[in-house]
């Protein structure tokens, strides 16, 4: 509401406080709501603050700051600062002429200080403030109060004296006495009895400054009060004074020895000559004097650990109104004031009309001014519909007046003239009457319309019409009427147009083209008034209007300019003349008669290629009048009729490069010549011409071999060979420093390698090979660098396959195929040994390369096991390679079955391994039973890895035979190995005597039972080192890298299952390699096992010293590869 943002003006001034207080007076605590705590505790703490705004006094006229500073170490940008009057009343949207609000930044102590200003206080500027500073999520706010003195006023029964009397307090006196005499009404009462539609109209009515506070305070209030084991009567829940006087706060207390404390706002309340303290038996009592809008709070107050709280409000004296509004009389277009005063400056005070409020704002016809005491409504450029009754309402009174709004005698002080103007002039119609008043323009009775033309111009007494760029329609009748009048002011408007040619869809010379054979239409817009004759002529020769091939037509707004069928002879210039009674008008146009151009002479083939060819022409002789725009090219091929184009936008040159065409093929070309008219006849064809090419280089040309006296050379064929075909090869040498290519081939050779001979030893070559086909050779391939006639000694190597590194192990009867790559030139010597004996090469073949030895036998069998030697000697270098090879069979039958002895449901069986194991460890026992009477057999145990079982849950009653098969890697053996006696489940029970056992000793010290084999590893892929161990008690295991014990690297990791001990590297490096061991120990012993791990980098197939490394199932792919 506005009237609430308002601050009240009252005369009344504040009682100067006694100099003594009653020694008997106990002092209290402010009050406060459960919001006003959660402030106070804020304050408490401090967040932010630094410095608090503290409370002040000033009189009437005189100036005051508050001062808040706050510290800006912990905060990375300024912090929010907010200043408020009441509860709600923000004073940032109030700085002005009496309030300036300011804020400094010291930047040696970092601290921000806000100020807040008021200048030239007044009495109504007293009250509660509060300060409230916000940075993220702290807040901290504090409380103050100002307080402002001004007059010394006397104050009711009941109140203190404080000074002399003046005129204007008694007059005020003897108001206040007649107030008394009224039924007193209590606002806090209507408020909780009304409707919510009803409490801007209560407010208004009795003085309500803070409404949204009262209203927020009745809310409060009206929550049920808990009941009070320390109050035997609380406070009311609210009470109402007016302002200056004099309010009594009563509780009971059920214990009097409690203390008690007021409190106002949160801040506790000292005796004072204001604030008045009285004990009556039970009775506390405190007295509020000389009550003003700061004391209009909450209070409450505490006994012991509880408290019980109200609501005071102040109530401003209402205003009157001491100047009635007067009935005025007013002509249209005049401002209107209409002035009233009351009892106070800057009262607050609503104007309506008709009994509709006046609400002013930015786009309100009425204006609202305060001077003081006075009040002005004010009414800019009355009309008749301000014509209503006036009125002016206060808290204490009101006043009505009638306003009269009428027309004055109009008067044409300059009345609207007849004009005449030329086309495209402006037409300017102005007028001008004794009234600022509106008025509407008619053209031949039609009302006009403003547009970016026609403008209509008031201003002040003065009407115009103005339209700019006058055409023909704009002529007619014009009347403007002004409104609310019973007069017209007439003009008529004539607009007239000489002779005018338009030329617009012309070219910028006039020039018209038209084609050889057509028609030709030329209408030429024309305009005049009245309408002009045209008449046409060429080389001062008049074309008549007729139906001759060229004649002219004529028409109202055009003139037309017409040859039938065009001819070459009718270009040249045409004028046209037009008169009228205006003027006269004159122009030239060109007429161009245009053709197709003349067919091109046939093109030359300049140059040809394996799939395209350069063709040449020469432009026309007659381009038909109008440029050559560029040329279509067409082809077809000797033996048919059929043309195809080969360009769809025009070529602007005269050479072109047809391609995709057939080698070996014979091809025509011919040319079209393009203008603006359209196309010429073809041009003669070409000759006939032939696409072919030479092929493309060889390629991946290399050194194959190198003597002291040769040098061989590889190559492959061109990536492109063509339809010519490839006959062979030219291969030429030259030696360093000499540019002398010497040819190493007298004949074209068909391979695609070559050995040049009869070179010296010790020299430097390049070397280059061309393709050559019946259009002639290709552009040489050159070896990148000079080649040494020198044979270069490498020493051999074997690269042992992973794979082989460990015991190669088949079955009897499967095929054995083994690939060992080598590497050595000259080509190296090989010699293969089995257990250091030369292998029969009746049993097993060998197939030897340059780059590798292949052992291969077709069924293997158990005596083909055993240690493979291979030996490379290259010169008198020797590299040896060991390969072990296991052929294994299907293990024997155990040798014997032995029922040992049958007790209950139970037979103990015995057996002795078997004879033959098969050239394989046994992995275990598989044992069945079969009843006497069937002879069924059934599995019992399978995998089992002793030599003795014992056989349960046997049916009694029964006779059994038991029966046993080996196994290896292989398999079962074929036959079982049966026992002889039988075995009888007895049905009588029999005591069986336990057998005595002596305890057997499973101690065993640790010992390697698959050892570690010396591996290669690839750089970047995971390697294993696997070995396995047994002992009793289980040994301890610990990896070492060269006698350094491995422990929590996370490259390593380690693992023990079932006796079998893994070492995994992760992703191994060369830093890898080295000496490993693998170290477990118990009670009874110490062993310890080592082997050698080396690490390959493989850069596209070759390892670091320039060497293959050979992954399994790559030696296959790679042993036609060039190493």
């Amino acid at each position: 509401l506005d009237f609430l943002l308002l601050f009240l003006v009252s005369d009344e001034e504040e009682v100067s406080p006694p100099s003594a207080l009653p020694p008997e007076w106990s002092i209290g605590e402010s009050p406060a709501g459960e919001e006003q705590d959660k402030q106070n505790a804020n304050s408490q703490l401090s967040i932010l603050f630094v410095e608090k705004p503290q409370g002040g006094t000033v009189k009437v006229g005189e100036n005051i700051t508050f001062i808040a500073k706050v510290k800006a170490e912990d905060l990375l940008r300024k912090p929010t600062v907010k200043w408020f009057k009441g509860k709600w009343m923000d004073l940032a949207s109030k700085a002005g002429k009496h309030l300036q609000l300011k804020e400094t930044f010291e930047r040696h102590s970092r601290v921000y200080t806000f100020e807040m200003q008021i200048i030239k206080a007044k009495e109504n500027y007293a009250g509660n403030y509060r300060c409230e500073v916000t940075y993220k999520d702290k807040f901290d706010s504090c409380s103050f109060d100002l307080e402002v003195h001004g007059k010394r006023i006397f104050f009711g029964e009941g109140q203190d004296d404080a000074g002399e009397l003046d005129f204007s307090g008694l007059l005020k006196r003897r108001e206040v006495k007649q107030q008394e005499e009224e039924p007193e009404v209590d606002v806090w009462e209507l408020l909780k009895n009304a409707k919510p539609s009803e409490y801007e109209k209560i407010a208004f009515q009795y003085g309500i400054t803070d409404l949204r506070g009262m209203l927020k305070r009745l809310k409060r209030m009206r929550r049920e009060e808990k009941k009070s084991a320390a109050f035997a009567k609380i406070l009311d829940p609210a009470y109402q004074v007016d302002k200056g006087g004099r309010v009594r706060f009563v509780v009971e207390l059920a214990d009097p020895k409690l203390e008690v404390k007021w409190y106002k706002n949160g801040q506790e309340i000292r005796p004072s000559t204001k604030y008045i303290f009285e004990h009556k038996g039970c009775q506390r009592i405190l007295f509020i004097n000389n009550c003003q809008m700061t004391d209009d709070s909450e209070y409450y107050v505490t006994a012991g650990d509880e408290k019980c709280s109200t609501e005071l409000f102040v109530r401003e004296p209402p205003i009157m109104v001491t100047k009635q509004l007067e009935d005025t009389t007013a002509y249209c277009g005049e401002r209107v004031e209409l002035e009233c005063e009351v009892s106070e400056d800057d009262a607050n005070v609503k104007w309506f009309k008709n009994g509709e409020e006046i609400i002013p704002g930015p786009k309100s016809r009425y204006r609202i001014r305060v001077e003081g005491k006075k009040h002005i409504l004010i009414i800019e450029g009355a009309t008749k519909a301000d014509s209503a009754e006036y009125s002016v309402m206060t808290t204490g009174g009101q006043s009505s007046a009638k306003l009269s709004v009428d027309l004055k005698p109009l008067k044409i002080l300059t009345p609207l003239t007849d004009q005449t103007v030329n086309l495209g002039k402006e037409i300017c119609l102005k007028c001008e009457i004794s009234e600022n008043i509106t008025g509407k323009w008619t053209k031949n009775g039609l009302p006009i319309q403003e547009s970016d033309r026609l403008k209509v111009v008031h201003k002040g007494r003065i009407h115009k019409l103005v339209i700019a760029n006058a055409l023909t329609e704009d002529e007619g009748d014009y009347v403007f009427a002004p409104d609310a009048y019973n007069v017209t002011l007439p003009a008529k408007v004539h607009v007239i147009d000489p002779p005018k040619i338009i030329l617009d869809g012309l070219d910028a010379d006039n020039t018209v083209t038209v084609i050889a054979g057509n028609k030709l239409r030329l209408e030429i817009p024309i305009s005049g008034e009245p309408p002009p004759k045209a008449i046409w002529s060429r080389a001062d020769k008049a074309i008549m209007e007729g139906s001759g091939r060229i004649r002219a037509e004529s028409y109202p707004d055009s003139s037309t300019l017409v040859i039938d069928v065009a001819e070459r002879d009718d270009s040249g210039v045409y004028h046209i003349n037009l008169k009228n009674e205006a003027g006269e008008a004159h122009a030239a146009i060109k007429i161009k008669v245009v053709d197709l151009p003349d067919p091109p002479v046939a093109p030359t083939v300049t140059e040809v290629g394996d799939d395209w060819c350069i063709m040449n022409w020469e432009p026309p002789a007659y381009d038909g009048g109008s440029p050559i725009l560029g040329y279509f090219i067409e082809r077809k091929k000797k033996q048919s009729s059929r043309w195809m184009r080969l360009n769809f936008d025009l070529c602007k040159e005269t050479t072109f490069e047809p391609k995709k065409m057939i080698e070996g093929v014979a091809y025509e070309v011919r040319i079209f010549a393009v203008n603006a008219i359209g196309i010429s006849k073809p041009s003669m064809p070409s000759r006939p011409f032939v696409p072919l090419a030479v092929t493309s280089p060889p390629t991946l040309l290399a050194v194959d071999s190198v003597t002291d006296t040769t040098v061989t050379m590889k190559w492959r064929p061109p990536d492109q060979i063509g339809a010519a075909g490839l006959d062979g090869y030219v291969l030429e040498y030259c030696f360093e420093g000499s540019d002398n290519w010497l040819p190493a081939n007298k004949d074209l050779i068909d391979k695609t390698k070559f050995t040049i001979t009869d070179l010296p030893t010790d020299s430097k070559i390049f070397v280059r090979v061309k393709a050559v086909n019946a259009a002639g050779a290709s552009e040489p391939k050159y070896y990148s660098q000079p080649i040494l006639v020198k044979e270069i000694i490498e020493p051999p190597k074997i690269r042992i396959p992973r794979h082989l590194k460990q015991t190669y192990i088949r079955r009897v009867g499967e095929a054995v195929n083994l690939v060992i790559p080598f590497q050595g030139k000259p080509r190296p010597e090989l010699t293969w040994k089995k257990d250091g004996v030369e292998i029969d090469k009746n049993q097993i073949n060998i197939r030897n390369s340059e780059t590798d030895t292949i052992i291969f036998i077709r069924k293997a069998e158990r005596s083909h096991s055993g240690k493979y030697d291979l030996q490379v000697k290259v010169d008198k270098f020797v590299e040896t390679a060991s390969i072990d090879i296991q052929i294994v069979d299907r293990p024997g039958p155990p040798q014997t079955v032995k029922i040992e002895d049958v007790w209950g449901e139970n037979v103990a069986l015995t057996w002795t391994p078997p004879k033959d194991d098969g050239n394989a460890a046994i992995t275990g026992y598989t044992i069945q039973k079969a009843d006497k009477k069937s002879m069924e057999w059934f599995t019992v145990i399978e995998h089992y890895h002793r030599t003795s079982a014992t056989i349960t849950e046997l049916v009694i009653g029964n006779e059994y035979y038991f029966r046993v098969f080996s196994e290896n890697m292989c398999g079962l053996s074929e036959d079982a190995t049966m026992t002889k006696e039988s075995a009888v489940i007895a049905k009588d029970g029999k005591i069986y005597k336990n057998p005595v056992y002596e305890d057997f000793d499973f101690s065993e010290a640790p010992m390697f039972t698959q050892p570690l084999v010396n591996t290669y590893a690839i750089a970047g892929y995971n390697a294993t080192l696997n070995c396995s161990v047994r002992g009793n008690p289980k040994p301890k295991i610990t990896w070492m890298k060269n006698k350094v014990a491995i422990v929590d690297d996370p490259r390593y990791r380690m693992f023990s299952n079932q006796g079998v001990c893994t070492l995994e590297i992760r992703k191994p490096s060369p830093y890898d390699g080295g000496t490993y061991c693998c170290k477990a120990v118990n009670d009874l012993g110490t062993v310890e096992i080592e082997c050698k791990l080396e690490v390959k980098v493989i850069y596209q197939g070759v390892d670091t010293p320039g060497q293959p490394v050979f992954l399994e199932g790559q030696q296959q792919s790679l042993h036609n590869k060039d190493f």
